[in-house]
């Protein structure tokens, strides 16, 4: 299963920080429950952060687009959709939020999607004109907070930088990023080259993420191995 970027206009093309997943094929996608299971977390009021106490690990999933209803509960506009890196929101205990070089976080006391958006309660964010004051501020989330994935799955942010090789071990390149065609996800591979001015240029190579293709990924020898030459 691939996502989309709804993010950019750059169609199908995921930002690096996305956290979105492609699936490798061979198992049929699995339903995913709409509403979380309405997990509390700790007592996390909207506070203010500053850079140095930002988590290391956080990774854009969406944007705060409205409120939603008169109790203070803010509208998302996801980056992937629920199932498909999504549902992320729908279980992370704290929400860090950036608005212009304002940064914010606070506990998510329930989430659920709603349409196309999924919608969450913070604490400390208590009616409708405090959750206005919120649109505008993009939505990171710990990568640590992230659901766990079934074997054959991967968060696109988890591909982007492995090395590609093929199975002869012939170098192709870094994962720059991913792009989704609409029947699956596909890597964008760049390497070095020279231009025709002679002066250092990147090439690219696009590999679909599927089974007959990739064969191999080793996340923790950063490494991704495909049937492929480089002369495709």
């Amino acid at each position: 299963m691939a996502t989309h970027d709804s993010g950019s206009g750059d169609a199908g093309r995921a930002k690096a920080s996305f956290g979105a997943f492609a699936r490798k094929p061979g198992k049929p996608v699995e339903p995913v429950e709409p509403v979380c299971a309405n997990k509390k977390a700790a007592h996390w009021p909207l506070q203010g952060e500053s850079a140095e106490s930002w988590p290391a690990d956080a990774i854009e999933v969406g944007v705060i687009v409205d409120a939603y209803g008169l109790k203070g509960w803010v509208k998302v506009a996801a980056h992937a959709g629920a199932g498909r890196g999504g549902d992320a929101l729908l279980g992370a205990p704290r929400w860090w939020l950036l608005k212009d070089h304002e940064r914010r976080s606070a506990g998510a006391q329930g989430a659920k999607t709603h349409g196309d958006s999924v919608v969450a309660a913070l604490d400390g964010v208590a009616d409708r004109d405090a959750a206005l004051s919120l649109r505008g501020s993009r939505v990171y989330l710990c990568r640590s907070d992230f659901p766990a994935l079934d074997a054959g799955e991967f968060y696109w942010v988890d591909l982007l930088g492995l090395e590609v090789v093929s199975e002869a071990g012939v170098a192709l390149g870094k994962v720059a990023s991913m792009i989704d065609n609409g029947a699956h996800s596909v890597l964008r591979i760049e390497y070095p080259v020279s231009g025709k001015d002679g002066k250092p240029a990147m090439g690219e190579r696009l590999i679909p993420f599927v089974g007959v293709y990739v064969k191999t990924v080793d996340q923790a020898a950063k490494r991704i191995t495909v049937d492929w030459e480089a002369d495709y």
